[in-house]
């Protein structure tokens, strides 16, 4: 059974309909990268999933769950955490408590064993020794760093990353995907909204294209970039422009 089944979705924004009978599911394991247009539903369907937009018709399931059901949304954000285009982290705090305020206020983790882990990631995101710099200390890549690190405090099943390195130049951006292949490697579930061509070449498993609501290509990474590239002028059109942007 897949972890994450979207069915038959409609979701509108007033007159603006994003998505209309719209499905596509997501397994258990694997790395699926999201391309297309700007505009064409990409980051509202991860913020569907996540319970953060309401679908207006159709289902979303996650591990069964529906999001429909007000009671699931806790444990269906607990499943799937969510790293957004802009850092969410609270300016007040340092490092540490950025990344342990969830866990010991939420899951009731001990506050020692939430340092030990948080040491951990820090370590494992390249910023170990960090703990106590402020927001305003850190680069927008190290926020991001310390945004993924704080997700993965929740251990969550998936990561649901939007345009996380859309805002930062391409020295952070190469930081930041570093740490997402090491997290692929280490066998978490992502579903990456990002135009990082390089990202989804290296390692995603799968390559979905949405053009204004509609799932135009659903492959493999090989298949995405070989057969159909050659084959849909769009996706070829589109995949040009990003390349030379």
């Amino acid at each position: 059974m897949p972890m994450i089944e979207v069915k038959n979705i409609r979701k509108s924004f007033g007159s603006n309909t994003v998505f209309d009978d719209f499905s596509v599911n997501f397994d258990q394991s694997g790395v699926t990268v999201i391309l297309g247009p700007s505009g064409t539903g990409k980051s509202t369907l991860l913020r569907c999933i996540n319970g953060l937009e309401t679908i207006d018709a159709g289902d979303i399931l996650v591990d069964s769950l529906s999001v429909k059901e007000k009671r699931n949304l806790r444990e269906i954000r607990l499943a799937c955490g969510m790293v957004f285009q802009q850092t969410t982290l609270f300016p007040h705090l340092d490092v540490l408590e950025n990344l342990v305020i969830s866990p010991v206020k939420i899951q009731k983790m001990d506050r020692k064993e939430a340092v030990d882990k948080a040491r951990a990631l820090l370590d494992k995101v390249g910023l170990g020794g960090r703990e106590h710099s402020k927001h305003n200390e850190l680069s927008g890549g190290e926020q991001q760093r310390i945004a993924i690190a704080r997700a993965m405090m929740m251990n969550p099943r998936a990561l649901l990353l939007d345009e996380i390195t859309s805002a930062l130049d391409p020295e952070m951006t190469a930081e930041v995907l570093r740490i997402l292949e090491k997290l692929a490697g280490d066998g978490v579930v992502m579903l990456a909204v990002t135009h990082e061509i390089s990202f989804a070449q290296r390692v995603a498993d799968r390559v979905i294209f949405l053009e204004k609501g509609n799932l135009v290509a659903d492959a493999s990474v090989d298949d995405f970039f070989s057969g159909i590239k050659s084959n849909n002028e769009r996706i070829a059109r589109f995949l040009q422009n990003i390349s030379q942007g």
